[in-house]
C-alpha cells in the first residue's frame, strides 16, 4: 500500500484551488471596485472610468461571446446595459421620487437578478439558432411589460413589486424591497450551488456579479458610483467569459485535467531538468467494449483524479484517449520514479464499483439484503518515463523516449513502471 502523505497533499491542495478558482478573478475585481470608492484620490477617477468602461465593455463582451459562443454571458452583459441606462434615466438619486423613478427601480431590482440566475443556469444556444433568438425575445419583452404595467396600472403594479413578504423590517438606507431582496437571495443561492457541482468561471464570475450588483442596488449610491459598479459588474462578466473560453481550449472536459494544448505550452516552459511520464490505462479498449463507453468515461474520470493529486510537484495534463503525460520539472528521474510508483500503486489499489444503469442517482441510506453483490474490478496502469539528457535534449524528443518505455511497460506484462 503506497503512503498516504501524497493523499493527504491532495486533499489540501484541491479545497485551496476551489477556493482561488472561486476567488479570483471575480472576488479580487470586487473588492477593487470596493477601493475605487473609497479614498478621494481614487474616487476622484470614477467618472473618467466610467465614461470609457462602459462602451468598451460592452463592445469586446459581444465580440468575444460571439467569437466564441458564449452567448449567456454576452446576454448578461447587454442586460446590464439595459438596466443601467433605465437606472440612469428614471432614477436620479435617494430616496426615490414617486411615480415611474420607483417603477423603474423596484423592477430593475427585482428582475435583473432573476435573469441572471437563468442566463447562468442555461446551456450554450448560439445566437442566431432558435433557442438563441427566443432568449432575445425574452429579454426585449421583459421592458415592454413593465412599460405597460406602469402605464396602465401604475399604482397596482408598485404595490406588487414592494409588497412585503415576510414580517421583517429592512434597515434604513437599504432601498431595496423585500422581493428584490428574497430575488438576490435565490439568485445566490443557486449561483454558488452551481459552481459547487461545476467549478467553472462561468459560475463564480455570475456570483460576483449578483454581489456587486447587490452592493450598487443596495447602498443607495448616486448615479455615477451605481454606475460604476454596473461596469465592474459588466468587466468581471467579461473576464469570466476570456476564463470560460480560455478553459475550452485548455481544459479536457470529461476528466477536468489540462488538455493537450496545454501540455505543449507547458513543454515550450520548461528548463533543462525534467522528467516527463507517459502512462496509459491498461486493457481499456476491451474494457470499453465489455461495459459501455458510459463506464469507461467514469474509469479516466476516476484516474483523473489519482493523476490531478500526484505527489513531487508533478502536473497532468489528458494527452488523448486513455492515455495521460505528467511532467516533473526540475527533477531527474531518480527523484520522479517514487512519486510516479505511487501513483501507479494508488490507482491498482482503488477498487472500481462497476455501478447498475439503473442505480438510484443517490446512495441509498439501507442496502436491501435481497440486492445482488457490487461488482468491482481492478484498474491498472502503465507507466513510461524518460528525463532530459544528452540524447535527448528537447521535450519533443524526451516524450518520445517516454512513450517507448511506456512501450516496453506493456510489452513486459502491464502495471508497472518502466524508464
Amino acid at each position: 500500500m503506497p503512503a498516504k502523505r501524497p493523499r493527504r497533499g491532495r486533499e489540501v491542495s484541491l479545497p485551496m484551488k476551489r477556493l482561488l478558482s472561486f476567488f479570483i478573478p471575480g472576488g479580487i475585481l470586487f473588492c477593487a471596485a470596493l477601493i475605487m470608492i473609497g479614498p478621494d484620490t481614487l474616487h476622484s477617477l470614477v467618472p473618467s472610468v466610467v465614461s470609457v468602461a462602459q462602451p468598451v465593455i460592452l463592445a469586446s463582451a459581444i465580440f468575444i461571446g460571439w467569437r466564441f459562443n458564449r452567448s449567456s454571458l454576452v446576454f448578461a452583459v447587454i442586460i446590464l446595459a439595459l438596466c443601467d441606462r433605465a437606472l440612469l434615466t428614471w432614477v436620479q438619486g435617494f430616496p426615490l421620487s414617486a411615480g415611474p423613478p420607483r417603477i423603474v427601480y423596484h423592477a430593475v431590482t427585482l428582475l435583473l437578478p432573476l435573469n441572471l440566475m437563468v442566463l447562468n443556469l442555461m446551456q450554450e444556444r448560439g445566437f442566431l439558432t432558435f433557442r438563441g433568438i427566443a432568449r432575445i425575445s425574452f429579454i426585449a419583452i421583459q421592458p415592454l411589460i413593465v412599460l405597460f404595467f406602469a402605464r396602465s396600472h401604475p399604482d397596482a403594479f408598485l404595490n406588487r413589486l414592494t409588497h412585503p413578504v415576510m414580517p421583517l423590517s429592512l434597515p434604513e438606507g437599504v432601498p431595496l424591497a423585500q422581493p428584490a431582496l428574497l430575488a438576490f437571495g435565490l439568485a445566490l443561492t443557486v449561483t454558488a450551488i452551481r459552481f459547487m457541482k461545476h467549478q467553472g468561471a462561468k459560475e463564480s464570475g455570475f456570483f460576483w456579479v449578483l454581489i456587486t450588483l447587490l452592493t450598487a442596488l443596495g447602498a443607495g449610491l448616486g448615479a455615477i458610483d451605481r454606475m460604476f459598479f454596473f461596469a465592474a459588474a459588466g468587466f468581471i462578466l467579461l473576464v469570466s467569459l476570456i476564463e470560460s473560453s480560455h478553459a475550452m481550449a485548455f481544459k479536457d472536459e470529461l476528466t477536468g485535467l489540462p488538455a493537450r494544448r496545454a501540455l505543449k505550452e507547458d513543454l515550450l516552459k520548461l528548463g533543462n531538468r525534467y522528467t516527463l511520464a507517459m502512462l496509459d490505462i491498461d486493457h481499456f479498449k476491451k474494457f470499453n467494449d465489455r461495459y459501455g463507453h458510459d463506464v469507461g468515461d467514469q474509469v479516466l474520470r476516476m484516474v483523473a483524479v489519482k493523476l490531478a493529486g500526484v505527489s513531487g510537484g508533478g502536473r497532468a495534463f489528458r494527452y488523448g484517449g486513455e492515455e495521460f503525460t505528467v511532467i516533473f520539472p526540475g527533477k531527474h528521474a531518480d527523484q520522479a520514479h517514487q512519486h510516479l510508483e505511487d501513483l501507479r500503486r494508488e490507482v491498482e489499489s482503488s477498487r472500481f464499483v462497476i455501478r447498475s444503469r439503473m442505480r438510484p442517482r443517490r446512495k441509498p441510506k439501507r442496502i436491501r439484503s435481497g440486492s445482488k453483490p457490487r461488482k468491482e474490478v481492478s484498474i491498472t496502469v502503465s507507466i513510461g518515463m524518460a528525463c532530459r539528457d544528452e540524447k535527448n535534449t528537447k521535450p519533443q524528443s524526451v516524450l518520445k523516449a517516454a512513450d517507448k518505455a511506456l512501450y516496453r511497460a506493456k510489452k513486459q506484462g502491464r502495471n508497472r513502471l518502466c524508464a
